[in-house]
């Protein structure tokens, strides 16, 4: 978490991604761990606290994602920007797989997926089970 960030933005954010990881796409509900809401592009680089600039975030994504606004295509390794939850469309980068797995459609989505772990295996795990008990759409 960057920073101070008043109340009502922390709402606002929370309520927009439905309580749920707008990266990774977990909800709340299934960690123990509060997610953080997070500067998309960090003050240090010049963004703002605004709602345009927050993102709810796990507490993995999150600190994986720390500062950080580029990464590596693993494809080509050439550095592309990380997803922006508030610029790009989540199913332009992503999808997920049958086996619970989210796949990169782009450069962007691919270099997000590895730059943020988010298919490492106990969060494949968590997305199986949520789907299983219907509280994942894997669309």
């Amino acid at each position: 978490m960057s920073g101070h960030i008043p109340a009502h933005l922390v709402r606002q954010v929370r309520e927009r991604a439905g309580d749920a990881c707008e990266y990774c796409r977990v909800p709340q509900a299934s960690q123990e761990a509060t997610f953080h809401v997070n500067h998309i592009v960090p003050r240090l680089l010049g963004g703002t606290t605004t709602a345009d600039n927050l993102a709810l975030a796990c507490v993995s994504c999150s600190l994986r994602k720390s500062a950080r606004v580029t990464a590596q295509d693993p494809a080509d390794g050439k550095d592309v920007p990380l997803y922006h939850p508030r610029k790009d469309e989540w199913r332009r980068h992503f999808a997920m797989s049958a086996d619970y797995r989210i796949e990169g459609r782009s450069p962007v989505g691919r270099a997000t997926i590895e730059a943020l772990g988010m298919n490492r295996p106990a969060i494949v795990a968590i997305r199986r089970e949520l789907h299983l008990l219907g509280r994942l759409d894997l669309r």
